[in-house]
């Protein structure tokens, strides 16, 4: 990740909004987790996408968080502006869409950790049988290859292939997924071949992605909206350790996601009181999951093997 966030206060919120409000062509709101997500913006494509991505919400609805998304000269590349107290959010030349699907993710996120105890993961979720794995890890570690790996097997369903939402519930860990269709990588196709025409060619964007429907391939029952965490893997991708699989305690998972900044280059707070809630959350997700590392050194297919195993051993259990 290459953009900055800075934290602005209601003043400098307000300047902003003025400035770009009269400049916005488009205001579509989305539905988040129950959170009302709205779009301001000049730029026709990213719009368009924006309504492919995610759920609509009535326009009757008010806002709970705003993403103003603007070129400007008078800043530099990749700037993103937050003033938490509006929840708002002033992404200014960002040209890459996967950034502006993860902000406005985020920034639901923030409104519901603050308001409703509901925390997001930066991960993709997959459902087995009833069981839910949540897959994590550093920018090319190979979590997205790997979870469309996963969807080969006719028991697995997916709840979020990049970002999801969980609730505690006594001793259960519910998983929550909030986008209509996945944002996925063109490549994707090369590695795991069933996933080829889903979208043409000239579709794609300048990044090489473009928003596919999963129900093309995997079938309409397969994306499903919910599921009970039971296994968490951190996949990593060192080849100067020749470990491949390993199990963590909950403090050794705890440490590592404490390290990594939870695997979550895209939030935007991150102060004493915020890590404290994290902290805690991790600490209840991995206290009652099983937790394993997988080091993603080998070819996709040999990861994919490794990673199935972890499954059958937590399923019977």
């Amino acid at each position: 990740m290459t953009y900055t966030i800075t934290i602005i206060n209601a003043e400098q919120k307000e300047a902003l909004a003025a400035r770009y409000m009269q400049k916005a062509r488009y205001e579509i709101k989305a539905e988040i987790y129950g959170c009302c997500i709205k779009l301001l913006t000049d730029n026709h494509s990213f719009m368009d996408t924006w309504q492919e991505n995610f759920y609509s919400m009535s326009q009757n609805v008010r806002s709970h968080g705003r993403l103003f998304v603007f070129s400007d000269p008078g800043y530099p590349r990749d700037s993103v502006l937050y003033d938490p107290y509006s929840k708002t959010v002033f992404l200014i030349n960002i040209h890459y869409y996967g950034w502006i699907k993860s902000i406005a993710l985020s920034c639901a996120g923030d409104i519901l950790e603050d308001a409703h105890g509901i925390h997001s993961v930066h991960g993709a979720c997959i459902d087995v049988d009833g069981r839910g794995l949540c897959i994590v890890g550093l920018s090319g570690a190979g979590k997205t290859t790997q979870t469309y790996g996963l969807l080969s097997d006719p028991r697995a369903r997916v709840v979020a292939d990049d970002w999801f939402f969980t609730r505690v519930f006594d001793r259960d860990i519910l998983a929550f997924g909030s986008e209509r269709n996945f944002y996925i990588r063109q490549d994707l196709e090369t590695v795991w071949k069933e996933f080829g025409g889903m979208v043409r060619a000239d579709e794609y964007d300048a990044d090489g992605r473009a928003v596919a429907d999963l129900r093309w391939v995997i079938g309409k029952g397969r994306l499903i909206p919910l599921t009970t965490l039971r296994t968490v893997i951190i996949m990593k991708r060192d080849p100067s350790d020749p470990v491949v699989v390993r199990s963590l305690s909950p403090d050794e998972g705890l440490a590592s996601f404490s390290k990594h900044g939870y695997f979550n280059s895209h939030l935007l707070v991150r102060d004493a009181r915020k890590t404290a809630l994290r902290d805690r959350f991790i600490a209840n997700l991995l206290g009652r999951t099983g937790v394993y590392v997988v080091n993603t050194t080998g070819t996709p297919a040999a990861t994919q093997d490794e990673i199935r195993k972890i499954i059958e051993i937590e399923m019977s259990r």
